[in-house]
This record gives C-alpha cells, structure tokens and sequence, in this order.
C-alpha cells in the first residue's frame, strides 16, 4: 500500500455518510498529489464509502485500534467534514494537522461553533464565512481560516433530470437539525403550501429534492409533512401526466441544479450552492421563524431573495410568476456571490484546496524536522 499523507476521518453512521460522500470525488483528485485514506468507525458506513469510492477504507471501531492504525499509517493531516462527538479521539494525535473542512457553506448557526477552536485550520469558502466566525466566537484565532471556496462546486456530475419544455421550479428544503437553534426546515410549517403554489402554476415542472435526512426523519412533523408534500406531487402527475413533476430522495442535488429555472429552499448549504452556480437564476427564502431582521443579518443571501414566511406563502404562484418573467435580484446576487465565494471561478476553488492542503503537508513535517526550513510551507498553509 502507498503512503497516505492525507486521511478523511468520518466517524458516524450512515445517516451522516452524506457528508462524507459529497467530498469523495474531490478527496479522489487530491488524492493524485496526496495520498488519502478514508477512516470510518461505523462497519455500515465503511461499507458505503466502499461502494463510493476506490480511495482505501479503514474500519477502526474502538479508541485503541484508531491509536493503532494511525501509528501504521503515520500520515500528515487529517480532513473532518463535521463536527462529530468523536472527532476527538482522533484529534488526539499530536504528530498529524486536524483540518477542518465541513460540509456545505451555510448561514446556520451551527457554521461557527467553538468546535472550530480544536482544529489547526478551518477552511471556509469566504469573506461571509470569516465574517461569521468572527461575529459568532470569541477569541477565535483567524489565521486559522483559510479560505478555499466550495471545492465540490467545480464538479460536474452527470444530469438527474430530464429535458423539457416546462420551466423547472425546484424546492429543496433543508432537515430539523439537530436542536431548535439550528433548526431551518420549511417542511412542517408550510412545505405542502409552497409545493400547491408551484403546481399551480401554468407550464411548470416541480422537483422536490429534499435533504437526505428528511425521508427518513423520526419527527412526526416532519414525516407528516414530506408525506403530503408527495401526495401533493402525486395528485399534480395525475392531473397532469406529462409534466415531468418528480421527487428526488436519493442523489446529489448539484446534479439537479443546472436544469432549473427557480428554487425555493431554506437557510442551508443549498442556497448558496445555487448562488455560486446559477447566479443569473431567482431564489426564494423561507423563514420559519417569521422575523424578518434576524434573517437580514444573519443570512446575508436573503437580501437577494425573496424570502416567504407564513403570511405570504399562499401569494407564492404569483410571486414565482412574476419572478420568472422578471428577475429583479439579478444584480445584487452577482454582488452577493463575492461576498460568500469571493472572485472564485469554476476550478479555483479546488486548486486552493489542493495548494492549501499541500501547504499544510509540508508544514508538518518542517514541524517535525523533518524538511528544511526554506520548504516554504508556512507561507502555503496560511494563505
């Protein structure tokens, strides 16, 4: 086996494995410059990863035996795209960097957590991710962040939709979360209205691509909601069978993006992912918790939206109508764009990656001795 200099830890289950999996094919490139091994602690989402990926796949299910692998790998950095209660027992290890790299880019509280402190860098995508970490901690050391945009953005995965006529209208909404704070989702309060608005409109295909943990959710309101949300969808196609309505609950979203004419989602990573690559298309914002100023200054990609909340959500076919034929956010999301991603094109993001995390391959082992100082890899991993 080669030398892993890089290793993608991900330590839960398979409920969680997407976030794993949407890093993959980008772990894949790196791995052509630095070697990565992934490290699971869950047999079913070693199992997944497996299936997902030709990287190597390491099952180390108890502390002592991650201790042992880590001592036989001997790599240099270890990536983390969540922020997991066991991360811990991998940051542990002193003679490796711990970065990391998260999910998805979004205005969620959960965005900027002390978890950060732990890390030697954090990568973020931009100015409006520096800004949250700066407004949300104290004390936090900003050199720490590193920017790199969205590296999954430069992918392009093959089409989950099929051609047509109609104009596309997707609603992808995000999941509970995990406590009230971080929760965003749309679906229980008025999902069913916003899917009724869109069918209702003449010449429309609707494309409900809900979060991965909404189909499975043990929250009756939630259940209660995806269900009737489908049943909404299921009674449109019986009207009107050649519409090409569809539910997607299995599949990456940045597949369904480029066929789309409109989205409505929720405060998530989704909204920002069409910011970047479908800047010249209108966005809707729903806000749960009908307060408008909060949402203003806390998620700055809704001054570029339309936001709905319970008041007006029932005006939505009309507002889409119109939004259609007149896009009057156009200029402001150009603008808002930079804020999140800076000036970054198609590609740039993933070669910041690399450089970034090369950067930090070298810099651990000048920390170790075991390069010349003249390496430069300071400089690398902190620009």
């Amino acid at each position: 086996m080669r030398t892993l200099e890089t290793l993608a830890y991900f330590p839960d289950d398979p409920t969680r494995v997407y976030q794993l999996l949407q890093w993959l094919p980008v772990l894949e490139r790196l791995d052509l410059e630095h070697p990565v091994g992934v490290v699971t602690r869950d047999a079913e989402s070693a199992a997944v990863c497996r299936e997902e990926t030709s990287l190597p796949v390491f099952f180390a299910p108890s502390f002592p035996e991650l201790t042992e692998l880590y001592a036989d790998l001997a790599a240099k950095v270890v990536l983390y795209c969540n922020n997991s209660m066991r991360n811990f027992q991998s940051l542990i290890d002193g003679r490796m960097l711990h970065v990391h790299i998260n999910h998805g880019e979004s205005d969620k509280q959960s965005m900027a957590s002390n978890n950060a402190k732990a890390y030697d860098r954090v990568f973020v995508a931009g100015e409006a991710a520096v800004q949250r970490h700066e407004a949300g901690l104290m004390e936090l050391d900003t050199s720490r962040l590193v920017r790199v945009g969205r590296p999954q953005l430069d992918l392009r995965p093959a089409p989950l939709l099929a051609p047509s006529t109609r104009r596309t209208v997707l609603y992808a909404p995000t999941w509970e979360g995990d406590a009230d704070y971080n929760d965003y989702t749309s679906v229980d309060v008025f999902g069913p209205r916003i899917v009724r608005a869109i069918v209702a409109l003449p010449e429309v295909r609707l494309v409900y691509k809900p979060h991965p943990k909404i189909p499975t959710s043990l929250t009756p309101a939630i259940h209660n909601g995806h269900r009737e949300i489908l049943a909404v969808l299921e009674e449109a196609t019986r009207r009107e069978p050649d519409a090409g309505h569809e539910a997607i609950t299995v599949g990456d979203i940045l597949a369904v993006l480029p066929d789309c004419d409109a989205m409505i989602t929720d405060v998530s990573s989704v909204g920002l992912d069409w910011l970047y690559l479908r800047t010249e298309k209108p966005i809707f914002i729903t806000d749960r918790h009908h307060d408008a100023e909060r949402l203003r200054q806390d998620v700055p990609v809704s001054r570029c939206a339309d936001v709905l909340d319970g008041d007006n959500v029932d005006g939505l076919t009309a507002l889409l109508s119109a939004r259609l034929e007149h896009d009057e956010h156009h200029l402001a999301r150009v603008a808002m764009r930079h804020h999140y991603f800076d000036d970054l094109q198609v590609g740039d993001s993933t070669t910041r990656f690399l450089d970034a995390v090369g950067g930090l391959v070298r810099l651990r082992d000048r920390l170790l001795g075991e390069v010349p100082p003249e390496d430069g890899g300071v400089e690398a991993a902190t620009a």
